[in-house]
């Protein structure tokens, strides 16, 4: 299998890169390969122009949505590793994914609406708060989440939901021993979603 590992957070010491390393080292470890896009380290834009919207003319494409599409074409899984804030995804993946996974590569035209592209390929999410788990749990704010974005992405782009891992109560100051136990459990759901799943070579 082939994963694209999808990281959006701006401090290149986070827990959130800290998760996307582990990510990629545990799936690596079970013969898959790996494809990483730290998009502020990349300086991705994820402003959506208007000749990018599909309208009454083709939509014309920037090189930088152009590189990405072709790099994620094979990709059979999507990691996404990002922090909440105000209980969303940072603008940057959100750019992203109107960017990258709109139309003609998440989905296409069809007769009455779109048709998924990607159908049969997976998402996986880890995400983070500052908010506790009891919080996120009691208001419905996880809920939410992945109701309004991850079934709303799978549904549109035809992609299989495998998990969302959430950790909540994430502040600076983590102890290491509060690290260590986050990246257990990415480790954990990650062999346990994919540790049956041929490597390419196989």
């Amino acid at each position: 299998m082939k994963h694209a590992v999808i990281l959006a957070h701006p401090a290149h010491a986070s827990l959130n890169a800290a998760i996307a390393q582990t990510y990629r080292e545990t799936v690596e470890a079970l013969g898959h390969e790996v494809l990483v896009r730290d998009l502020y380290r990349m300086r991705f834009d994820p402003r959506l122009r208007a000749p990018e919207i599909p309208g009454p003319h083709a939509p014309r494409f920037r090189p930088d949505v152009v590189r990405e599409r072709a790099m994620l074409a094979d990709v059979d899984v999507f990691a996404f590793v990002y922090p909440l804030w105000f209980n969303a995804p940072p603008a940057m993946l959100k750019g992203y994914v109107d960017r990258v996974f709109g139309m003609g590569f998440g989905f296409e035209p069809d007769f009455g609406g779109t048709r998924p592209a990607l159908t049969g390929r997976r998402l996986i999410s880890f995400t983070t708060s500052g908010a506790p788990d009891f919080w996120m749990r009691d208001t419905g704010a996880l809920q939410g989440l992945m109701r309004l974005f991850d079934a709303h992405l799978c549904g549109t782009c035809g992609l299989i939901a495998v998990d969302h891992v959430h950790f909540g109560g994430m502040v600076s100051g983590l102890t290491q021993e509060a690290v260590d136990e986050v990246l257990g459990k990415v480790r954990t759901s990650t062999k346990a979603h994919f540790r049956d799943h041929p490597s390419r070579a196989a």
